[in-house]
């Protein structure tokens, strides 16, 4: 083989996934491409994409944020507590600025207190958690009057995209201009790279590992209205391990846990991945169980690729 086309080839591996498994979805499934199925593919795409484009920010920089499924959790519950007192745009409102909260804290024990990732995340993973259970007394919450139309945002769509679907894209270009063209993202690439080296260039390391926290949690605060308006109930036991999905949708992107290297498209590729293996899979009645299998063996498949590109 050429080197350029195994240059290529290595280069471009999650696209070349990403097609091989809408083939073999195509194949596996007569009802993989009928409207309903991708409609549904992409609001169930939406959620996971959303915290995955955040997860790649903390990632660049060489972090993690274990508590993304906790602030869903507690987002949800929050939302539908205040969608019984408040309208709907206050209560949106309201959601997003308690999730930008929770990043505050995590983003400030991270940056200036120098508490590791890890610690800091998985710490504020089960405070959230604990926080969302206390405050809906460990039962669901169903959406009130005042914000009942969140639920025609769930179900909508426009010339057949679903408005989740749409709010997703417009998010991934945002994140996508960011890193290519703003000094934020750059900066978050140069972080991961060689943190001490834009210390020394005399550049507040502190305040762009803050605002990644923040980022992710808004970007969680949003994907929990999402999963909201699907349902209509805020349940405190949602989105337990969303965080390893989250984690093996970027790894599956091609980006490095050490930092400096990542892609916002293939990110995007990673989620649309993810997703596609759990619909086919639920639309052979294979046992969710499996999926978690699947799921794994895709992660360690992804971290031993990530070692022979290296080499």
């Amino acid at each position: 083989m050429k080197p350029s086309i195994k240059r290529w080839l290595i280069e471009n591996n999650t696209l070349i996934i990403f097609v091989l498994m809408v083939v073999l979805s195509a194949i596996i499934s007569d009802s993989f491409f009928t409207g309903n199925n991708i409609s549904n593919l992409l609001r169930q795409t939406a959620p996971v994409g959303l915290i995955s484009f955040g997860m790649l920010l903390v990632i660049l920089t060489g972090g993690i944020d274990l508590s993304v499924g906790s602030v869903v959790a507690a987002i949800g519950v929050s939302f539908a507590l205040l969608s019984h007192q408040v309208y709907f745009p206050w209560a949106v409102i309201l959601s997003v600025l308690i999730g930008a909260g929770i990043g505050i804290i995590s983003g400030y024990l991270v940056a200036w207190q120098r508490v590791a990732p890890f610690i800091a995340t998985l710490a504020m993973m089960t405070i959230v958690r604990g926080t969302g259970y206390l405050i809906s007394k460990g039962s669901p919450v169903t959406v009130g009057e005042y914000s009942k139309s969140i639920l025609q945002f769930g179900s909508g769509d426009l010339l057949g995209i679903p408005y989740a679907a749409i709010l997703l894209f417009m998010v991934f270009g945002i994140v996508y201009l960011m890193l290519k063209y703003n000094a934020f993202g750059r900066m978050l690439i140069a972080i991961g790279s060689n943190e001490e080296a834009v210390r020394l260039s005399g550049i507040s390391v502190k305040k762009y590992k803050f605002w990644v926290y923040v980022i992710i949690a808004v970007f969680s605060a949003i994907a929990a209205l999402l999963m909201v308006s699907r349902t209509g109930v805020g349940t405190p036991n949602i989105g337990v391990g969303m965080e390893l999905d989250v984690i093996a949708v970027v790894v599956i992107g091609g980006a490095s846990l050490s930092g400096g290297k990542g892609s916002v498209v293939n990110t995007l590729l990673g989620a649309l991945i993810l997703a596609m293996i759990g619909n086919v899979m639920n639309l052979l009645d294979i046992a969710s169980y499996l999926q978690q299998v699947i799921k794994g063996v895709i992660i360690l498949m992804a971290v031993i690729f990530q070692r022979y590109q290296k080499k």
